[in-house]
């Protein structure tokens, strides 16, 4: 997994949510599953006015302490930051402006791709001497241009303190 430093401004999303923690997803009551399927059936880029409908976004936010404690999930598309949702079933959250350290996942299966990044990226955290995330909202970006779910390459952004 390759790893890169990027300062993103502030993007707005517009989708749905859930409440989860680690240890929730890591046994058989996950709610992420549940989520996805339920973005793929909700067709939100034709409810919203979306920036590029081809990229979806995971968004990790409201976190409770650390990679411990419960968070939100967010799936969904960049809005305009002007943009005023009308539709009540959608929520809609702030990436702040940020430092993100970005991890390119291998190519694979979707899920499996996915979930072997995320422990690649808290073992990095777990020892890294100079970065720290700052836990102030971290995603994953989804290219669906020639999407292959057996084959897929994530980035996945994690804000870090500013040094």
């Amino acid at each position: 997994m390759t790893n890169h430093i990027v300062t993103k401004p502030v993007i707005t999303l517009s989708g749905i949510t859930t409440r989860t923690t680690n240890a929730e997803e890591m046994g058989p009551n996950g709610r992420l599953p549940q989520l996805w399927e339920t973005f793929h059936q909700s067709n939100i880029a034709a409810q919203v006015e979306v920036v590029d409908s081809h990229l979806i976004y995971a968004l990790y936010t409201d976190y409770e302490s650390d990679a411990n404690g419960a968070y939100t999930v967010l799936v969904g598309h960049e809005i305009d930051n002007n943009t005023v949702q009308a539709d009540s079933h959608l929520s809609q959250a702030v990436i702040p402006e940020s430092t993100f350290m970005v991890f390119t996942s291998k190519k694979g299966p979707v899920f499996k791709v996915v979930a072997e990044a995320w422990g690649e990226i808290w073992e990095y955290f777990s020892h890294s001497p100079e970065e720290h995330r700052s836990y102030t909202g971290d995603f994953e970006l989804y290219d669906t241009r020639g999407l292959d779910p057996d084959n897929v390459e994530v980035k996945i952004y994690i804000a870090i303190k500013s040094t």
